[in-house]
């Protein structure tokens, strides 16, 4: 009998998986064996291997007595049939009220994939890593950058991944991304933060300073309540982030002493609200979001002839100034709102006496254990009694 265990990857720290953060307490058991020359392989839906073991053998049985015939394969899908019927509506469900801006992603990238020239027609099973490296350069003659390319792959891996997690595919290929990917790691300097400070209108003053001394993502900012702030917890107060990009973004962040400020003077002129948005804004939320800044943001640059960024490259300032003071990368991660370490360890560089005292301490520990060891156990009593007459 041979069954195997399928949905939960092994990416997280210690081999631990990314979606239940435990070994192995998500998927289901899969089945195969050989029956008369033919390759019979099914999922059992069931997380219990020994409920799966049982399947399989009633599966062996079945076909033994002739009760059950060799099942057909369902039909496979091509990849525009599988967009459209599938991952679509699924994405549209999911994603289309509670995250916005990822339904946008998937919007963008289910189109470039089911519209693709070199993917769009074919059966979904037919795609390997050379229908996708031809893909890929499908999308450099249109003309895209190499971020919006990987975002492309991105959505087609995920596509993929998801036709393995339905029973469609019995595995996904892999994907590679191309390199030369422009990152957003434009970091702010305490003077041109400065200057933006002093160039910027109210409204994106009193933002700017919420996320250069918190770090949340601009969208989280956005979307603050004044039911989510507490006056009282920490030294200068707290914020409770309710919902962002991922589970881990749920959180709690202390509040510096220039952001009580702002958002004091704020909720006083508000009429010291108990609920409500922080940053109200007649749009379709109730609240400010990219858009609302974007001009502001541009004059405000303009202003202070600064070089250009991008305001999401604030939060990127704020974690890269967190990593060199010294924050380990758990704690770093934990006001992040990261939902793997990974992410986080592009911001903590250990500083060359930060490595030193640790092996410093290292050596220290050892060379204890190392002594003790050495002092047989009748001058270790000789030790203890002369130590004992001298106190």
């Amino acid at each position: 009998m041979s069954i195997y265990k399928r949905g939960c990857d092994k990416k997280g720290p210690n081999g631990t998986c990314t979606k239940c953060g435990e070994r192995g307490s998500c998927g289901v058991y899969w089945y195969k064996f050989m029956w008369q020359g033919r390759m019979v392989r099914e999922s059992t839906k069931q997380g219990n291997d020994k409920v799966a073991r049982q399947m399989e053998a009633a599966h062996r049985t079945s076909l033994a007595k002739g009760e059950v015939g060799i099942r057909d394969k369902k039909p496979v899908p091509t990849v525009r049939q599988f967009c459209e019927q599938r991952i679509e509506p699924w994405a549209k469900s999911t994603f289309e009220q509670s995250a916005p801006k990822t339904w946008l992603w998937y919007c963008f990238g289910i189109n470039s994939v089911k519209n693709s020239a070199s993917l769009g027609n074919l059966k979904i099973d037919e795609i390997g890593p050379e229908l996708i490296a031809e893909f890929a350069s499908e999308r450099q003659r249109d003309g895209l950058q190499i971020s919006s390319i990987n975002s492309c792959l991105r959505a087609l891996r995920r596509m993929l991944r998801l036709a393995t997690e339905w029973g469609v595919l019995e595995s996904s290929p892999k994907v590679k991304f191309l390199s030369g990917e422009h990152r957003r790691e434009r970091v702010i300097s305490p003077t041109e933060e400065a200057l933006y400070l002093a160039a910027a209108l109210p409204l994106l003053h009193d933002v700017s300073i919420v996320l250069f001394d918190t770090g949340m993502r601009p969208e989280e900012c956005h979307s603050l309540r004044w039911d989510h702030v507490s006056w009282d917890g920490g030294r200068n107060g707290t914020v409770l982030v309710v919902k962002g990009k991922t589970k881990a973004a749920r959180r709690i962040l202390p509040l510096s002493p220039r952001v009580r400020m702002v958002l004091e003077n704020r909720w006083k002129l508000a009429g010291e609200p108990r609920e409500g948005w922080v940053w109200p804004a007649e749009t379709k939320d109730g609240h400010i979001n990219h858009d609302s800044l974007k001009l502001q943001h541009k004059k405000a640059l303009k202003a202070a002839k600064l070089r250009p960024f991008e305001v999401y490259s604030i939060r990127h300032t704020f974690l890269t100034r967190l990593g060199e003071s010294g924050c380990d990368v758990w704690t770093l991660a934990r006001i992040a709102g990261h939902s793997s370490i990974s992410i986080s360890q592009r911001y903590v560089h250990p500083s060359e006496d930060a490595v030193l005292n640790a092996l410093s301490r290292l050596t220290g520990h050892n060379s204890r254990h190392s002594t003790e060891k050495a002092i047989p156990e009748e001058g270790r009593e000789l030790v203890l009694s002369d130590a004992a007459s001298v106190g």
